[in-house]
């Protein structure tokens, strides 16, 4: 069976009543991918913002394989540290990452959130020597259209994560960089300017699923985008 594990910050984990671009990635590959496969993960919970913490259990789906490595407010600043374990207790194939705007946005500058991507690589690997993962640059966000500093910072992160990527990538643990959602539009993807509705969700989810069947084979083409 084939063990994905996602990775990410608010946008990924989700809030009560969302379903999430982990669950439309799922969806996606129950009609596409020709074997078994499951999420997994160490957490299962989606944020709830009446308590302001991950409590809530408000899935709409009771079928949906909820685990997952996301925490509201979490980072590579966060997560480098937590990867190994969760690889080592869940054996996931394959991390789906969508991490860097918590980082920049609070806690690390570009050239330290690109230190973290390699220390969270490093970690992974020593877990299970040939995991392979999918790494997703920080997407269109609305603090970035109105501060022109953190947009330079997200630019920068964005360049030079392609770069770790380019250099960290090997053949017996492959990682790839997702192309961001083309066209991706805060008023019409977004419900705030930064966490994805519906449309954001799918949009997201089509990302990895077009970086990975271009470069393994998994999956197919991604017939929702927008709704």
């Amino acid at each position: 069976m084939l063990r994905f594990m996602p990775v990410g910050d608010s946008q990924t984990i989700g809030s009560a009543g969302e379903h999430t671009w982990r669950y439309r990635l799922w969806q996606h590959l129950c009609t596409t991918y020709g074997g078994p496969f499951t999420l997994v993960g160490p957490r299962e919970e989606l944020y709830d913002k009446a308590t302001d913490a991950a409590t809530s259990h408000a899935y709409a789906d009771p079928d949906f394989p909820r685990a997952h490595l996301a925490g509201w407010g979490e980072g590579w600043l966060h997560m480098a540290p937590l990867v190994g374990q969760a690889v080592r207790d869940h054996r996931p194939d394959v991390l789906l990452v969508a991490l860097g705007l918590i980082d920049l946005g609070f806690y690390t500058n570009a050239e330290q959130t690109a230190e973290n991507v390699r220390a969270f690589v490093t970690e992974a690997r020593a877990a299970r020597p040939r995991i392979r993962m999918v790494f997703l640059p920080v997407i269109p966000n609305i603090r970035a259209v109105a501060d022109p500093a953190f947009a330079e910072q997200v630019d920068l992160f964005n360049v030079l994560l392609a770069k770790e990527v380019a250099d960290l990538d090997e053949p017996r643990s492959p990682i790839l960089l997702a192309s961001p959602p083309e066209d991706y539009d805060l008023h019409t993807d977004t419900y705030d300017g930064t966490h994805p509705n519906a449309s954001g969700e799918h949009r997201i989810a089509a990302a990895f699923a077009a970086a990975m069947t271009e470069a393994w084979g998994i999956g197919g083409t991604y017939s929702a985008t927008r709704v």
